[in-house]
């Protein structure tokens, strides 16, 4: 699944890849963010902490009826407000991607997959 545009000059197809890494990017420099998590828990609940080129394993896109949407798995930092930090990832990625891409999304789902002392 792709968004693909059609312009004067040609083509252009955008990667799911592409908009989970870059939905990834915008998210690690949330507030209150500590990383982005991999969808399935490890062992014993704990969640695996992804790197920059991995982030693409903790966003799912989807095409759906309604449009596209994006589930975000996420790790924040003790002592915030989770509702706070959950609702500016999902307001400053939508805000990023929409205006980025050129397309509007649907939803944004957040899922924290634990909470991690910062220092």
């Amino acid at each position: 699944m792709s968004i693909e545009r059609v312009t004067s000059y040609g083509n252009i197809n955008i990667s799911q890849e592409a908009i989970a890494t870059l939905a990834g990017g915008v998210v690690s420099e949330c507030y209150g963010v500590v990383g982005m998590a991999s969808q399935k828990l490890v062992k014993d609940g704990w969640a695996e902490l992804l790197k920059k080129e991995n982030y693409s394993r903790g966003v799912v896109v989807r095409k759906t009826d309604r449009g596209i949407e994006l589930d975000l798995y996420i790790v924040i930092g003790f002592g915030v407000k989770v509702s706070e930090v959950v609702s500016e990832v999902q307001k400053k990625v939508k805000y990023v991607l929409e205006k980025t891409l050129e397309q509007d999304f649907a939803a944004v789902n957040v899922y924290v997959q634990g909470v991690r002392v910062i220092g």
